[in-house]
Order: structure tokens, then C-alpha cells, then sequence
């Protein structure tokens, strides 16, 4: 059923839809390495689809701090509501993240963990980047990280989000390939953002 509701969402929306099966538990794994192990962290899970990762990035929190996890598409919102009622969805754009975390009481998240596609952070003449948008959502020892397929890596896209995420964070690195994960992916991880909000 999962494979199906994201199969037909991508014949709708390709460009928008970053893959037509679930992540992997190996590559929502590397994705969630960022969030602490003690504390109250405020994580943020953009695009987070039907679910695949919202029970790992759940299971590393074992029930501390908030997690909010942000989707465009209103039929997997709703799907990620009934199936995990202690996660914060949020129907919206990535793009509104600031307002989302105003709207309940958070002035920056600890951690952001995204699997959107390339296509939200393209260049715009009229929006701001949406990258820049998420670093000053962040906690100045927050972390990033972003899913990419392996195969991706050297396309311009990809090519121009390593350069911003190297402009934005004092740390970028490039995990190992996940085989595990169809089709096989990297995870950009990104630490310490240059402009992001200091806790107080």
C-alpha cells in the first residue's frame, strides 16, 4: 500500500517526489545520527513521506523532545498522523518551516533531517533559498542532513547544494554509500550552521 500511494503521488508530481519507494532503516539510520542521545532536541523531518523514517528518527528519541515532521502532500500527512500520533505533522511547504516552529512556541530546531528532492532548493529569482531559510532555523550546534541518491551526486544540482551546505555549516560530510537503500544513497551531513539561532 505504501509503495502504491508513492508511486501514484510521483506519476502526479515527478519532479516533486523524491523516490517511488520508502528509505531504507540503513539510510533513515544515517539520516538520524545527528539527533543527541540525551536531552529534550527539537527534531524536524522534512518530507517525511509515508513514514519510513519517522519511526527511526521516533525510536532514537524514545520519547524526548519534540518531532515535527513536515509534509506537502495531504494524503501522506494524514497517513503519518494515524500512524504515529506522538509526531507534530505539519501539512506545508519546507519553505514555511520559521512559522511552523513560531506557531508552536520553538523558536529553532536542534536537528533537521530532509529527504526532499533537489527541486525545492533550486535557485529562485523571487524566494529566498530555502537552504538559507533552514540553517537560520536552526540552534547554532544544530545539525542538517539531507538524503541524495549516490548516482546524483556529481549532477549540477547536487554539485550546487554541497557548495551551499559548505557556505552554510562549519562541517559537511559525505557518508558511504548506503546499498541497502533502493537505489543506493548518500546522506550529507551537516554541523554547526554559520548563522544559525543561539540557544536563549
Amino acid at each position: 500500500m505504501v509503495d502504491t500511494l508513492l508511486l501514484r503521488a510521483f506519476l502526479r508530481d515527478p519532479m516533486g517526489i523524491a523516490a517511488v519507494t520508502p528509505s531504507s532503516a540503513a539510510m533513515a539510520t544515517v539520516l538520524s545520527v545527528a539527533i543527541p542521545e540525551s536531552g529534550e532536541p527539537v527534531v524536524v523531518e522534512l518530507g517525511a513521506g509515508t513514514g519510513a523514517c519517522t519511526g527511526v528518527i521516533q525510536h532514537r528519541l524514545r520519547g524526548r523532545g519534540r518531532h515535527i515532521a513536515v509534509e506537502v502532500n495531504p494524503t501522506f500527512a494524514e497517513l503519518l498522523t494515524e500512524r504515529h500520533p506522538h509526531v507534530e505533522v505539519v501539512c506545508g511547504e519546507a519553505a514555511d518551516l520559521p512559522k511552523f516552529l513560531a506557531d508552536r512556541g520553538t523558536p529553532s530546531a536542534d536537528v533537521i533531517i530532509s529527504t526532499l528532492p533537489w527541486a525545492p532548493f533550486a535557485p529562485s529569482a523571487t524566494q529566498r533559498p530555502l537552504l538559507a531559510t533552514l540553517v537560520e532555523s536552526l540552534v547554532g550546534g544544530g545539525a542538517y542532513t539531507q538524503a541524495a541518491y549516490a548516482w546524483t551526486r556529481w549532477a549540477p544540482a547536487a554539485r550546487r547544494q554541497l557548495r551551499q551546505l559548505r557556505a552554510g555549516f562549519e562541517e559537511v560530510v559525505i557518508s558511504e554509500t548506503i546499498w541497502r537503500n533502493v537505489p543506493p544513497a548518500r546522506v550529507y551531513i551537516a554541523r554547526r550552521p554559520r548563522n544559525g539561532r543561539r540557544p536563549g
